[in-house]
C-alpha cells in the first residue's frame, strides 16, 4: 500500500540543507496533490519559511513546488496575480521522503524564469563561495553544472515543469481534493 493514500500523509513539510548537513530552510506543511516515479508536486495557497537562523516570513502567493526524485533540482512556480507564473528553480540534490519530510540539499545556485519569458541564473558567486567553504568534490560541481544545462534546456524546449497548463491542473487536483465539506441547511 502507498504511504500516501491515506489523507494524514497527503501533507509534507519540505527542509532544504546545505552541504554539511545543517539544516538551511524548511516550509510548512504542503498538500501533495501527486506522486509519480519522477517527482513529488506540493500545492499551497501560502507557506511560512523558517530559516536556519530562526526568522519566519510568509510566502504571498499560491505555488506548487515540484521536488524530483533523480533530477539535481527542484521547482517553485509561484502565481504572481496578474503576471502568471514565475518558476524559481534550486539545483539541488535529487529530494527524499524521510518521516514524512521532503529532504533535499541546496547547492545555491539557481535559475529563474519569469512570466515575461525572461531567464536568469542567481547566486553564482555564492555557489562558488560555498564551492570553496565546503570543498564541493569535482564530481558534484560537474552534477551542478549539467543540472543548470538540463534546466536551461528544459526551459528553451518548454519541458515539463515549465508549461503552465500544467502547473495549472496540479494546481486544480489540489482545489478538487480539498473542497470545503457542504453542508445541508437543517
Amino acid at each position: 500500500m502507498n504511504e500516501f493514500n491515506s489523507h494524514r500523509h497527503r501533507w509534507l513539510r519540505v527542509q532544504a540543507y546545505k552541504h554539511d548537513g545543517v539544516l538551511h530552510r524548511q516550509w510548512s506543511p504542503a498538500y501533495l496533490a501527486e506522486e509519480t516515479d519522477e517527482y513529488w508536486a506540493l500545492v499551497s495557497k501560502a507557506s511560512l519559511v523558517t530559516e536556519a537562523d530562526g526568522r519566519k516570513w510568509m510566502t504571498k502567493e499560491k505555488a506548487v513546488f515540484l521536488l524530483f526524485k533523480k533530477k539535481w533540482m527542484n521547482v517553485i512556480a509561484m502565481f504572481k496575480e496578474k503576471r502568471g507564473i514565475c518558476y524559481y528553480v534550486n539545483i539541488a540534490s535529487p529530494a527524499l521522503l524521510d518521516q514524512g519530510f521532503l529532504k533535499y540539499i541546496d547547492y545555491d545556485l539557481d535559475v529563474k524564469l519569469y512570466p515575461d519569458g525572461v531567464e536568469r541564473t542567481l547566486d553564482e558567486n555564492e555557489y562558488e563561495r560555498h564551492s570553496q567553504t565546503y570543498g564541493y568534490p569535482a564530481e558534484l560541481s560537474r552534477a551542478v553544472e549539467k543540472s543548470t544545462k538540463e534546466v536551461k534546456a528544459m526551459i528553451a524546449n518548454g519541458e515539463f515543469p515549465f508549461i503552465q497548463s500544467e502547473i495549472e491542473r496540479l494546481y486544480n487536483l489540489f482545489l478538487e481534493e480539498n473542497k470545503p465539506i457542504l453542508t445541508k441547511k437543517w
